[in-house]
């Protein structure tokens, strides 16, 4: 059984079950000489690329601000010229970045940034509104997140944003979050079939958030297009392989999570899907609040992705296999031997 829509949590808005995250068509920017982009894009490319997405049912667009130094919502925007009606955008805001230089310059989570942030960000979508508005910093202390209830309350009474969130990976600060904020719609948090997040989901469920799920595709490897041989250019963050990207180290995919993905490859491809579209299966089956939105660069990628749509969830035996290969990897620390000690570069502060 396919699925088509979602709610975006108690905003009222109403969303494509799938979303299109905008990072990887954002373009280069970078802190210092350490890239954060996915280097070079075809602008036309990324444009055809979202109005493919629309074409195919998706409606919901997540961007950043930061993302490729503000290249990325201009890019959005431009795609979304005349149709801009029929999406839901997404944005974020909190780190700090020269457009000109497209270098990330630190982050500022005060109240006047907000203020200053929200209207260059309409101005670089071409828009009159934010859909959703979503706090960047994952680990702000929820004293200082809690601070900007206020102004995004009044953003909202404004209409220039319809509802806002927090792209967090931490469950607790995220509950602390909804309680305070009414107009706390969503989460968005690190979610695929290789990364679980049972707090985050049960979060959701008791604050009626919606979840948008970071990196569905594990940053390509659940394509199934890397091996162990496989070497990312040093223009793309993958290359660079910072700490917090865990799935590539030093430009290579990570040997222990490429054996994961073989571990799950026929349960997720058993009725005949790619292995790109089980592993959002796996996510719609994981939680009926979840919302995929894995990256695309090109048209191609958009039409895999959004076929997954009229599929829908796994079937439960196909998902009860899946949590059958990885329940012992899940739960069991990564052994020496799987994690080879490779080098590796400074790590940056900015992270996306």
């Amino acid at each position: 059984m396919g699925v088509s829509t979602r709610p975006l949590g108690r905003s009222g808005i109403e969303v494509s079950a799938l979303g299109m995250g905008c990072w990887a068509i954002s373009g280069p920017w970078a802190e210092g000489a350490r890239p954060l982009g996915w280097g070079a894009v075809d602008d036309d490319e990324s444009v055809r690329a979202v109005r493919r997405a629309l074409d195919l049912g998706v409606t919901l667009f997540d961007t950043a601000d930061t993302y490729g130094a503000g290249h990325g919502e201009r890019v959005l925007g431009r795609a979304l010229a005349g149709r801009r009606d029929r999406a839901v955008i997404a944005t974020k805001w909190g780190y700090t970045f020269d457009e000109r230089t497209r270098q990330a310059t630190g982050e500022n989570a005060s109240p006047q940034y907000l203020r200053r942030a929200v209207v260059d960000s309409l101005r670089r979508l071409d828009t009159d509104r934010i859909d959703l508005y979503q706090l960047h910093l994952g680990d702000l202390p929820l004293p200082r997140a809690e601070a900007l209830v206020g102004t995004l309350d009044d953003l909202v009474a404004d209409g220039l944003i319809r509802a806002y969130g927090w792209s967090t990976d931490r469950a607790d600060r995220a509950a602390a979050f909804a309680q305070v904020a009414r107009g706390a719609a969503a989460v968005q948090h690190a979610l695929s079939v290789l990364r679980d997040a049972p707090a985050m989901l049960a979060t959701c469920d008791k604050h009626d958030l919606a979840s948008l799920a970071r990196g569905p595709l594990g940053m390509g490897l659940l394509t199934g297009k890397y091996t162990p041989e496989s070497t990312l250019p040093r223009d793309d963050v993958r290359g660079l392989g910072p700490t917090w990207l865990e799935w590539f180290r030093s430009g290579r995919p990570a040997p222990e999570w490429l054996r994961r993905v073989a571990r799950v490859r026929d349960a997720l491809t058993a009725d005949g899907r790619t292995l790109a579209q089980g592993a959002l299966g796996w996510i719609w089956a994981r939680s009926d609040r979840a919302v995929p939105i894995p990256g695309a660069r090109t048209v191609a990628q958009v039409e895999e992705n959004a076929a997954a749509l009229a599929r829908g969830p796994l079937a439960p035996d196909h998902f009860a296999e899946v949590e059958r290969q990885l329940a012992a990897v899940r739960s069991a620390a990564l052994r020496d031997a799987d994690r080879p000690h490779w080098p590796m570069p400074p790590v940056p502060s900015a992270r996306p």
